[in-house]
């Protein structure tokens, strides 16, 4: 060949080569910039929440919470460089509305990842588009076992112990503590409750008497007077803060004296004793379970790192469980980014919840893996006595399956500096 040809061809072989790599750097940078939510500067999440309805009384706190927890990282700096912006939209705890907030928070506003979208019917109404859209839906706020199912929705994980877990521990703690006596079950009538009696009965056998409500029904007095007929001794109640309240203040009411345990989404005391006010004293001996720090416990780490950041950002909600639940379910959130990396994307955040070894102020164990997308792993009980809600005896875990009920020794790491963490 001659040698002004072969220079000609290395020319042109170069030049291929530098168009090439241009093309490849800017495919690149095109696909970083193509990520929805994501910039240089911020990284925008959405949820949804019912800010008004039936689940209003208390769970409206909790976007607050988050919120405010977000602001206190944004302060410091962000999440490798990028402000988080949540976008909060009031779906009344309808799941028709669910369906159209949730619609306008991914095709309008183009948010990176849905972020504690709270309730088991209405969240469940939105899962199919979630997954079409392939948007990462992280810790649901809510126990259902809708969310731990990765081959069907592979971007939704949960975040607390799902209501057969939780099931299982109250029923173990019910056959030990009050053996004998008739057990029956109060609860709502979707995958909540649903979940929370195949828990309820994978350890005691069928319960005596169960009843259902409906949240948008208010009249749960002909319910509570089934299990007063029944004859039931304990009430096992799988329920929402205001159905909570209103199933006790009717059973107060008919002079119905069971031994109420309840599930720790609708047993958060401040808010039980809000909503009944002078007649809060039926809350007395109340048992419930919790996995998170005790909100009036001001000798907790958490509590003290959480009291700070609420002082600044939240003072005019009050620091009660469902805050404890917002703070610590951002917290989360933050270690899912940390973990995903500063080249965001989608598939990066899910694939970081997938590999796990989250920490934080929950007193079991995250259980997610490749194949679980359930989040914390058990309970501990606690009572209400003399106005104060407090934990006594060991944390309990389990699965959803067959497996034991186990006790957990050991205790939660004290929070890092600020409450954020570093990796």
């Amino acid at each position: 060949m001659h040698p002004t040809t072969r220079r000609v061809f290395a020319a042109a072989a170069g030049l291929a080569l530098l168009v090439g790599a241009s093309a490849c750097a800017n495919d690149a940078q095109q696909a970083a910039e193509n990520v929805p939510g994501v910039t240089d500067t911020e990284v925008v999440i959405g949820t949804h929440q019912p800010l008004t309805g039936p689940a209003a009384a208390g769970y409206s706190k909790i976007s607050a919470a988050t919120k405010a927890y977000f602001e206190h990282v944004n302060s410091k700096g962000g999440v490798n460089g990028r402000k988080i912006v949540y976008k909060v939209m009031d779906d009344g705890y309808n799941p028709a509305n669910t369906d159209n907030v949730v619609r306008k928070l991914v095709l309008d506003d183009k948010v990176f990842a849905l972020l504690g979208g709270l309730g088991t019917p209405t969240h469940t109404n939105v899962l199919e588009f979630v997954k079409t859209q392939k948007v990462p839906d992280l810790f649901v706020s809510s126990g259902s076992r809708n969310w731990n199912q990765p081959e069907k929705y592979p971007t939704t994980f949960g975040w607390q112990p799902d209501y057969t877990v939780e099931g299982k521990i109250l029923a173990t703690f019910v056959k030990q503590q009050f053996p004998g006596q008739k057990v029956c079950h109060f609860g709502q009538n979707d995958d909540f409750g649903r979940d929370s009696l195949a828990g309820v009965e994978k350890i005691l056998g069928p319960v005596v008497a169960k009843q259902t409500y409906t949240p948008t029904n208010p009249q749960v007095g002909p319910a509570i007077g089934a299990l007063k007929a029944a004859g039931c001794q304990v009430v096992i109640s799988a329920s929402i803060p205001g159905f909570t309240a209103l199933a006790m203040g009717q059973a107060a009411g008919q002079g119905f004296r069971a031994q109420w345990v309840v599930s720790n989404v609708g047993a958060d005391y401040t808010t039980l004793s809000g909503q009944l006010g002078d007649k809060k004293v039926i809350l007395e001996g109340m048992i419930a379970d919790n996995y998170l720090p005790m909100a009036n416990d001001p000798s907790d780490p958490w509590i003290q790192a959480y009291t700070k950041i609420h002082q600044q950002y939240n003072a005019a909600n009050p620091i009660d469980g469902n805050a404890v639940y917002g703070y610590s379910m951002a917290y989360t959130f933050v270690q899912a980014l940390l973990a995903a990396g500063k080249d965001l994307t989608r598939e990066k955040l899910v694939e970081a919840v997938r590999k796990g070894g989250f920490t934080g102020p929950g007193l079991t164990p995250f259980r997610y893996s490749k194949d679980v997308h359930a989040g914390y792993s058990g309970v501990r009980m606690n009572k209400v006595q003399n106005g104060v809600q407090a934990y006594f005896g060991p944390t309990y875990t389990t699965d959803d399956g067959d497996g034991a009920v186990t006790e957990l020794t050991g205790a939660p790491a004290a929070p890092p500096a600020e409450a954020i963490p570093t990796s």
